[in-house]
């Protein structure tokens, strides 16, 4: 009887120690959290790419001169651009050894590098027409763009600013008040044109393009500048001292000269331009 007793209690204290080590354990896991499906995981909403802006349709006005209609005396105005760097004097001392007017684009940038340039300018009052390129060589685009790498005003203000900056360093430098515009790459949108227009200027284009930026060579720009017909309005550049267009430019103004090619600024002529530029 004894040893029923006795092996009856030795297996209730093994049981009750067997639970006892089993509910620690059970309350010291962490709880398991199932998962939520992926059926209804939460998908984020798609995101609609930004509009693009589209590029402002841009403008690159022609202008020309009344024609002499004189056979063998073709009339052409000689407009050069300085936009940066220093003055080119080959260009300027065959203007002035020859004796062939030019209106001359200035920026403000480039007369506060070139005082003694400008001085031959007022030297010779009878040669040259000083005219507005702007304040800092930026398109005058009133939207933001890019043109030729180069970013445009970006703003109605910004084109007034490059406009007016530029006729303030003209004023500066004693040059009298401007009448004409350039803007930089001489591309324009058309709201650009009216802002300009309703500031006073008339908005200068060409009909040739001499030296293509003055980055052609010395041969290509003579005969496109030697090709001038009677009423062409040329485009060149006189701010690129070391570019072999500049060569071109001189040597093509001495065979128009040869030819019997009359000379004119643009003050001295009436002149029609594309684009309401001279409306």
């Amino acid at each position: 009887m004894n040893r029923i007793l006795l092996a009856s209690a030795f297996l209730l204290v093994s049981i009750s120690a067997a639970f006892a080590d089993e509910i620690p354990s059970a309350l010291s896991a962490p709880a398991v959290v199932s998962p939520v499906p992926a059926a209804i995981s939460p998908v984020p909403a798609a995101i609609s790419p930004a509009p693009k802006t589209p590029a402002p349709k841009l403008v690159e006005p022609h202008l020309h001169i009344a024609r002499s209609n004189i056979a063998g005396h073709a009339r052409v105005a000689l407009t050069f651009d300085a936009c940066m760097g220093q003055a080119d004097e080959r260009i300027l001392s065959t203007l002035v050894r020859e004796r062939i007017p030019a209106t001359i684009f200035v920026t403000a940038r480039w007369l506060k590098r070139n005082p003694a340039a400008v001085a031959v300018f007022l030297q010779n009052p009878d040669l040259f027409e000083l005219e507005n390129h702007g304040q800092n060589h930026i398109p005058a685009v009133d939207t933001p763009t890019l043109i030729y790498g180069i970013a445009s005003a970006g703003s109605p203000q910004a084109v007034r600013q490059e406009v007016e900056g530029g006729a303030a360093a003209m004023l500066a430098a004693g040059i009298p008040a401007p009448h004409w515009f350039r803007g930089s790459t001489a591309k324009y949108d058309l709201s650009a044109i009216g802002e300009i227009r309703a500031m006073g200027y008339r908005i200068a284009g060409y009909s040739v393009n001499g030296d293509g930026g003055s980055l052609l060579g010395a041969v290509i720009t003579e005969k496109r500048i030697a090709s001038a017909k009677d009423g062409d309005v040329v485009i060149s550049h006189i701010n690129q001292p070391t570019h072999a267009a500049g060569a071109g430019v001189a040597k093509a103004l001495v065979d128009l000269k040869a030819k019997g090619t009359e000379f004119v600024r643009l003050e001295d002529v009436e002149d029609t331009g594309d684009d309401k530029t001279t409306e």
